[in-house]
């Protein structure tokens, strides 16, 4: 074997090497995305079983605040069917709208000091709060991870990768302003 044979089998397999690493990379971004939106959907989840008992518990002591209630159960409803669908343009949506009810139904309980003082009310206000922090948290990581998936799957040498095996970009699952915005209490009690 000649010795231009040999160093020509050594860059192949040089090549060879380095496009496998570079595969696998773009694997493992894929997972990881995989992997974090799993996470988004078992606190998704949590919270979806722990609303009905918030709102049963409200019930109690908000009886005409009925409609309070049926748009908690709705945006409810649209979370669960935007996750289902695994668009995350609507699941951000539906995340906005549930956030927002749910603002306004704790805004609101603030005028039912019973309720305020409920144990069942407490505890429930508390799980939920703390799982809307772990969602905003992974949501923060899933993101992240997208964005690491979609500026691979743009850059060379990984570009020819990622259109060879058809690697697709991720969206991004952001929640607008309204989701961060402060709940008007005081017009929560404004007399018509």
């Amino acid at each position: 074997m000649s010795i231009g044979a040999i160093i020509l089998l050594v860059v192949l397999l040089i090549i060879a090497v380095y496009g496998i690493t570079l595969y696998n990379g773009l694997v493992e971004l894929k997972h990881a995305v995989a992997k974090h939106l799993a996470n988004i959907d078992v606190l998704l989840r949590q919270r979806h079983d722990e609303l009905p008992k918030l709102v049963e518990t409200c019930k109690q002591y908000m009886g005409y605040e009925q409609e309070t209630l049926q748009k908690v159960i709705s945006a409810r409803q649209r979370v669960a069917a935007a996750q289902t669908s695994g668009n995350m343009q609507e699941l951000g949506k539906a995340e906005t709208g549930l956030r927002r009810e749910l603002g306004q139904l704790f805004a609101l309980a603030e005028g039912y000091p019973e309720l305020k003082a409920n144990d069942t009310f407490q505890h429930l206000q508390q799980r939920i709060s703390g799982l809307e922090n772990a969602i905003a948290d992974r949501r923060e990581t899933y993101n992240e991870a997208v964005n690491n998936n979609n500026v691979r799957i743009e850059q060379f040498p990984d570009l020819i990768l990622a259109r060879l095996f058809k690697f697709k970009p991720f969206q991004m699952l952001e929640f607008s302003e309204a989701a961060i915005a402060d709940v008007n209490v005081k017009s929560l009690f404004a007399q018509p």
